[in-house]
């Protein structure tokens, strides 16, 4: 992963008890403003049309973007397991609740670290970094989260996954990695203008609405 700094962690890990699936929707979704070329500190929201389990409803922060592949950590997959387990080191700066969060599905083995600041290698968002998860933290951080794995493309596959409706693509804020997960994708979608903002309240199953 060139431009992420990881570390290995002590086992891998998945989000505890996630098997949401979505009811049909033919409907394809699409976002107000177009795609930047350059994705770099884009959040990716999934469409009510994205069904894959690992990224139901997920909001993605992607870290790297070129023709060769794209890299993202998914924000609102929290575990059980606690950073002072497998990173003791960072866990007096790891954010509250102090657990590891699921990153995405490619090795979940490695984790990656963000944190407010600019003290780590740049995201793309303003006030924002990636930092080195093998040095010590350095007193300069602010609050930082801690990703087990994460998510990839390969070239051009994330732009027809755009493009077939399965992601929204939005600004991202530096305090996004540290909000609430529960709720996010819907907070996210909602601070936005338009058709997105109504998107915010569709139900989880619309077969139940």
């Amino acid at each position: 992963m060139p431009g992420v700094t990881v570390q290995t962690l002590v086992t891998g890990l998945r989000p505890p008890g996630h098997h949401a699936e979505m009811a049909a929707n033919r409907r394809v979704l699409w976002h107000d403003a177009g795609v930047s070329e350059y994705l770099g500190g884009h959040l990716l929201v999934a469409t009510p049309q994205l069904r894959d389990p690992n990224f139901w409803r997920t909001v993605v922060l992607i870290l790297q973007h070129d023709p060769e592949a794209s890299i993202g950590v998914v924000l609102n997959r929290p575990t059980i397991e606690q950073v002072e387990t497998h990173i003791p080191s960072w866990s007096a700066v790891a954010a509250e609740p102090g657990v590891v969060h699921f990153g995405g599905p490619v090795e979940p083995q490695v984790a990656i670290g963000l944190a407010t600041g600019q003290s780590g290698e740049p995201t793309g968002v303003p006030g924002l970094s990636i930092v080195d998860l093998e040095s010590p933290p350095s007193p300069e951080l602010g609050a930082v989260r801690i990703y087990s794995g994460y998510a990839g493309w390969g070239a051009g596959q994330l732009e027809a996954e755009i493009a077939e409706g399965s992601w929204y693509v939005v600004p991202a804020a530096p305090d996004d990695p540290f909000d609430r997960p529960e709720g996010q994708w819907a907070r996210v979608l909602r601070r936005q203008q338009g058709y997105l903002s109504l998107v915010s309240t569709f139900p989880d199953d619309v077969a139940l609405n």
